[in-house]
């Protein structure tokens, strides 16, 4: 019994070291489509609230 325990604490302290000295230690999510809709909503809004601005000032006709 006591050799098992040992072996399970060898193989949990190489797996720890592993990933210590690996660079990637998290794995990387893709968005979710509300986040997507999210990021979206905030492009679209501060597009509108551009085109507003330029709207309100009536010398000048480009948007950039």
């Amino acid at each position: 019994m006591a050799n098992q325990l040992e072996n399970l604490v060898e193989s949990i302290k190489s797996k720890v070291k592993a990933l210590k000295k690996s660079k990637k230690t998290y794995i990387k999510m893709d968005k979710s489509s509300s986040i997507k809709v999210e990021i979206r909503s905030r492009k679209a809004r501060k597009l509108i609230d551009k085109t507003l601005k330029v709207a309100d000032l009536p010398g000048k006709r480009s948007i950039s």
